[in-house]
């Protein structure tokens, strides 16, 4: 089998950047290894953009090293030009040259001696066989997003940065074109960093995920260990849907209102339990014993979310198949029945 090659492909080191004294990006590190894809998910406005344009050399950072392949290409009075690093770039509003046709647009950045070829290739790469004399009003979002992507490619770069990609297409075409993106970049083995606000997206495109906000990058890890195990309460509200529920912990046990609930690590005291709503089972009041009241009823087809409450008016998330109907009113028992969960001291979230 063949080893990894020592140094990883894309190396950021406490990379830092302001804009008229306001501070956009601060000490950030990250190393995305050869072939890998890592998503660097945030809200709107944390500066995953700009450390997307920063890497690509779009963006000059206030301190901080760069290294692509080994070789430092930003920091310590280095700084290579974007065309110089050998790093392809698919941008938000995919920014096709509207007056140039398909062939034209892929070919931009290839020497003309291999232009034919490397366009030829790279569309029957994308889908788009026979495509090359249409121009780009002539094409629908998603044919238009993978002559981006083409057009990235086509130069045969180191690595592909993708920002916010698929964000102008339809939710429906938005699956479907980011699963034949992540299928051709696993086939060709492409090392890449998307930026995405969708949670969703993160999770289903990333090897690993790269969680920022207000500038940091706050924590890494696989897709399962940014849902299962977030590093803070924050981390678990926005990679998905949970309730923070009250709970008095015993080392590996949460003791709720209603019921004990398993936990990652040993705690003890007042904490709060990440508790997603699909850990959890909603039964019937049949020995006068409830503790919760259906406070909402969501039908989502499959599934339905609901929400209950206890009588402190403390609120629950649970998902049930939608073969389970409730009422608003319904009195329930709720029941815990997924892995060990994370919980955080009650005092971290005051």
């Amino acid at each position: 089998m063949a080893l990894d090659p020592p140094v990883p492909l894309l190396s950021v080191r406490d990379v830092s950047k302001s804009f008229e004294g306001t501070t956009v990006i601060e000490d950030c590190s990250l190393e995305v290894g050869w072939g890998e894809m890592v998503s660097l998910l945030g809200p709107s406005g944390c500066g995953k953009t700009t450390l997307l344009r920063i890497i690509a050399g779009l963006e000059r950072a206030d301190q901080g090293t760069i290294h692509i392949a080994g070789t430092q290409v930003a920091g310590n009075g280095i700084w290579d030009r974007p065309e110089d690093r050998n790093v392809g770039m698919v941008f938000q509003d995919w920014a096709l040259f509207p007056h140039l046709d398909v062939f034209r647009n892929v070919g931009y950045g290839v020497p003309r001696g291999k232009r034919a070829a490397e366009v030829a290739k790279t569309l029957e790469l994308v889908n788009l066989p026979g495509m090359q004399d249409r121009m780009p009003e002539t094409l629908s979002g998603g044919q238009q997003q993978r002559v981006a992507l083409a057009r990235a490619l086509a130069p045969q770069p180191t690595a592909l940065l993708l920002d916010e990609p698929f964000s102008n297409l339809d939710s429906a075409l938005r699956r479907e074109v980011r699963t034949e993106v992540r299928q051709l970049l696993q086939s060709t083995g492409m090392t890449a960093v998307f930026v995405t606000h969708d949670r969703e997206e993160a999770l289903v495109l990333g090897d690993r995920v790269a969680v920022m906000d207000a500038g940091r990058i706050v924590q890494i890890g696989s897709p399962a260990e940014i849902y299962q195990q977030p590093a803070n309460p924050w981390v678990a509200s926005f990679i998905g849907d949970v309730s923070m529920y009250p709970a008095d912990a015993d080392g590996s046990i949460a003791h709720a209102d209603f019921g004990s609930i398993p936990l990652l690590e040993a705690r003890h005291g007042p904490v709060e339990v990440a508790v997603r709503p699909e850990d959890m089972e909603l039964r019937s009041d049949d020995s006068g014993t409830a503790t919760h009241t259906v406070e909402d009823f969501e039908f989502q087809g499959a599934d339905s979310m609901v929400t209950v409450a206890n009588p402190a008016g403390t609120r629950l998330l649970a998902r049930v198949s939608g073969t389970q109907s409730l009422s608003p009113g319904d009195r329930v028992c709720p029941a815990y029945t997924g892995s060990p969960a994370a919980a955080f001291p009650r005092s971290d979230l005051d």
